[in-house]
């Protein structure tokens, strides 16, 4: 059976190189960069040092701008609390979008128990936010703005850098969640006019358990995990220094690779966006069909059940993922989807299609030609689609 993977947004297969530059640092190079006072110790500071000045290169950063974390939902955690502790003396007001990662919301939300305010800016249909409403929204008791990047589930990219311009302009500190950007389309904390920055290696083709928060030199911030003077003091307990490695070279990789990457990507996607509508009825896009990540693609489609899409085209070697249930063990519809007008009960039909540099045509024609009968099966399979012939019947 052919195996074709499109779920790129959950995770993508660390690259051979990478894999290759980490090695050593299990085995020979296995030494703390904390104990500096030998050669172990110091070849192993060495590697972390590069490599922070690589990833600070994937985003126009200085390499001492640059704290690494466990994963994106840390660094969100770190940016998010750790500014809102640290500046509070500016203000108590926070300011993010509805569809931000749940690492930003519920994190706000924890926030808002301690007496801060946060003000929740809507999207339109096409899933983007308009920068006049995040001016709006800001008022004299306003510190922090956090609007993430791109949306990892209908794949809009966001025009941060405009709202970088409101936030400069009014002295506002201004955070973006760019897990689903960074080290996929070109990322410049110098153009965005940001003053923080998460990024995540797996998505960029490098190891898992290991992100980066960039903070603006200058920016006020501090720990929320306590415990050691590693990275800065910002982020203490012992360095991994294979996976710190690995998402350097990841980072170094998608610099040198991302233009090519990207002209690989766009043509897939938008054959896949062309050919949807000529063989499957009821289907709908979700977010805006241009301005999104250049391999993603996401719709949903009437009396089909995610889940049950996702199983079947799995049992047909095509793994991609449904936008249909969050964490919660009650299955509630996607804040994303009914942020963007999505009905409650229609969202479980979502679906995301994100492709990745090793796509080719051939996964792309085997996707549009195996879905269309997948479809067919789930609506033979619902009672909801059953009810809709007869209406055309009667």
């Amino acid at each position: 059976m052919r195996k074709v993977y499109m779920d790129h947004m959950s995770t993508t297969p660390t690259d051979p190189r990478v894999v290759e530059e980490m090695l050593p640092f299990f085995t020979e190079n296995f030494g703390n960069p904390s104990s500096h006072l030998h050669s172990y110790g110091l070849r192993a500071k060495k590697a972390v040092d590069e490599s922070r000045a690589k990833v600070a290169d994937l985003v126009n950063a200085k390499p001492e701008e640059i704290i690494f974390t466990f994963t994106g939902s840390e660094a969100n955690n770190l940016a998010i609390r750790g500014l809102a502790l640290a500046n509070k003396d500016r203000g108590k007001h926070i300011v993010i979008s509805e569809i931000e990662h749940y690492s930003v919301l519920y994190t706000a939300r924890e926030l808002e128990k301690d007496g801060f305010r946060v003000s929740y800016i809507k999207v339109n249909k096409d899933g983007l936010i308009d920068p006049e409403d995040v001016a709006k929204a800001i008022n004299k008791d306003t510190f922090l703005v956090s609007i993430m990047h791109a949306n990892n589930e209908i794949g809009v990219i966001q025009p941060v850098q405009e709202i970088g311009k409101i936030t400069n302009e009014k002295g506002i500190i201004f955070h973006t969640d760019a897990v689903a950007t960074a080290g996929v389309i070109p990322v410049n904390v110098q153009e965005l006019g940001v003053d923080s920055l998460s990024l995540t290696s797996h998505t960029f083709y490098g190891p898992k358990g290991i992100a980066a928060l960039y903070v603006k030199e200058g920016t006020e911030i501090v720990s929320i995990i306590k415990g050691g003077a590693q990275e800065g003091g910002l982020r203490p307990g012992t360095d991994n220094i294979p996976a710190i490695v690995g998402m350097g070279k990841a980072a170094e990789l998608a610099k040198t690779e991302m233009t090519s990457r990207i002209k690989h990507l766009i043509p897939l996607r938008d054959k896949i966006i062309k050919a949807l509508p000529d063989t499957i009825k009821y289907l709908h896009f979700t977010g805006h069909l241009t301005e999104r990540l250049p391999g993603h693609v996401s719709f949903w489609i009437s009396f089909a059940e995610g889940e049950s899409l996702v199983l079947f085209l799995n049992y047909n070697g095509i793994a991609i993922a449904s936008g249909s249930a969050c964490s919660s063990p009650d299955l509630q519809a996607s804040h994303v989807l009914t942020a963007i007008g999505v009905p409650p009960d229609v969202c479980h039909g979502s679906i995301t299609v994100s492709l990745g540099k090793d796509n080719t045509e051939e996964d792309v024609d085997y996707f549009l030609d195996t879905l269309p009968k997948v479809i067919d099966r789930c609506w033979q399979m619902s009672p909801l689609y059953e009810d809709e012939l007869k209406k055309q019947q009667a």
